[in-house]
């Protein structure tokens, strides 16, 4: 017999894209395959339709009334969809931090055991984490599992280590169910990017926010023997584009938001994905994962989260030291100028994708948590 699952977070598609709505998309696809009965809850700005079928699971929204420091606050219809839908389901996945989703728990005490994953320390709103601190104690005592993402994470976190919450915690690495993603891009976007057949190129895809360390790649790039296509939009367009101006960065290439077929076809070709983030608030990097799927070489930055367990250093790729771009430059170029390497480190990517990161390691793993919390095992 296999559970039905309540995924709760504060927002998923078709509201703006984002690592982690992807991340829960997977487990949805992945666990659904192992037998999974998947709900997703979230809040929404335009919630019309309020219930949305998609191939991964039902997804039911409020409406979300605002969203300060990144949280989104329902108001009463959320706390009455939310007691509606945890008392169907058997088991209640919470996607941590959301503040709003512990308010949800606490005052509504559903009956139903709590797996907890574990995304993030709150980095940047130190004083929202003080503030928050009492109440997330109190969820994370009450979650039956918490789930880490990468085994650093577990180590490195300050809450995920605190001997009151290390014993509940696990391991299991996000992933990706590799049908879930188009395998043919869209190779237009070569043409409009101005980028030449067989011409070497690094890749950047994001949401262009203040931990993605781009500054520092727009510096690397000025020593660099080739180009850099920075995918993605976000608050730091406008000051990253002045940057690379101002650096003379005339190799980096701002491509702004692609779809998802240009995207596949950016990733088939590029030499090698760089994620330069330099603060924790880079837990884990789906794209790292993405890029792994279709065996491309990674650099990364070594800031003690799971970007470090995607991508082994000189397995299958460099994690390099943040904050540095020479040490970014020195990689790029190395691969840049090392065929027969960057080949053996985009096959070693994909190998590590297939045993750790894939649809179904991620659905074994997940589906059978549900179960053994559910009293299904």
């Amino acid at each position: 017999m296999n559970p039905s699952v309540l995924h709760v977070y504060r927002t998923y598609f078709p509201d703006p894209t984002g690592g982690l709505q992807e991340a829960i998309r997977q487990i949805a696809l992945a666990t659904g395959a192992e037998g999974v009965a998947n709900t997703i809850f979230t809040l929404s700005p335009q919630p019309d339709p309020a219930v949305l079928l998609q191939p991964e699971a039902l997804v039911v929204r409020s409406r979300s009334w605002m969203a300060p420091a990144s949280c989104d606050i329902g108001g009463i219809a959320a706390f009455k969809t939310f007691v509606r839908l945890a008392g169907e389901a058997d088991v209640l996945h919470y996607l941590f931090p959301w503040p709003f989703a512990d308010v949800l728990h606490v005052l509504t005490r559903p009956d139903k055991p709590m797996v907890l994953t574990y995304i993030s320390d709150v980095v940047r709103q130190r004083w929202l984490g003080a503030a928050y601190a009492p109440l997330m104690r109190h969820t994370l005592r009450q979650a039956r599992v918490i789930v880490a993402n990468s085994p650093a994470y577990a180590r490195t976190s300050p809450v995920l280590s605190h001997p009151d919450i290390c014993g509940k915690v696990r391991v299991i690495p996000l992933g990706i169910e590799e049908s879930s993603y188009p395998m043919s891009g869209d190779d237009t976007v070569f043409n409009r990017l101005g980028i030449k057949a067989n011409e070497p190129y690094f890749l950047f895809i994001g949401v262009l926010r203040y931990y993605k360390g781009l500054h520092f790649l727009l510096r690397a790039a000025k020593n660099l023997g080739g180009k850099i296509v920075i995918a993605g939009s976000g608050p730091e367009g406008a000051r990253l584009q002045a940057l690379a101006a101002s650096e003379g960065a005339g190799n980096v290439i701002f491509a702004g938001q692609v779809s998802d077929a240009e995207k596949v076809g950016l990733l088939k070709r590029c030499r090698a994905l760089v994620l330069p983030s330099h603060l924790r608030s880079e837990a884990y990097g789906m794209v790292l994962v993405e890029a792994a799927m279709f065996g491309r070489p990674l650099i990364s930055c070594e800031i003690g989260t799971g970007t470090s367990y995607i991508n082994a250093h000189e397995e299958t790729g460099f994690v390099v030291e943040p904050e540095l771009p020479a040490a970014l430059t020195l990689a790029m170029n190395t691969l840049l100028n090392d065929d027969a390497l960057s080949a053996e480190m985009g096959k070693a990517a994909r190998k590590r994708y297939e045993k750790f990161f894939s649809g179904p390691a991620l659905g074994r793993a997940y589906a059978s948590l549900f179960r053994e919390v559910a009293g299904l095992a």
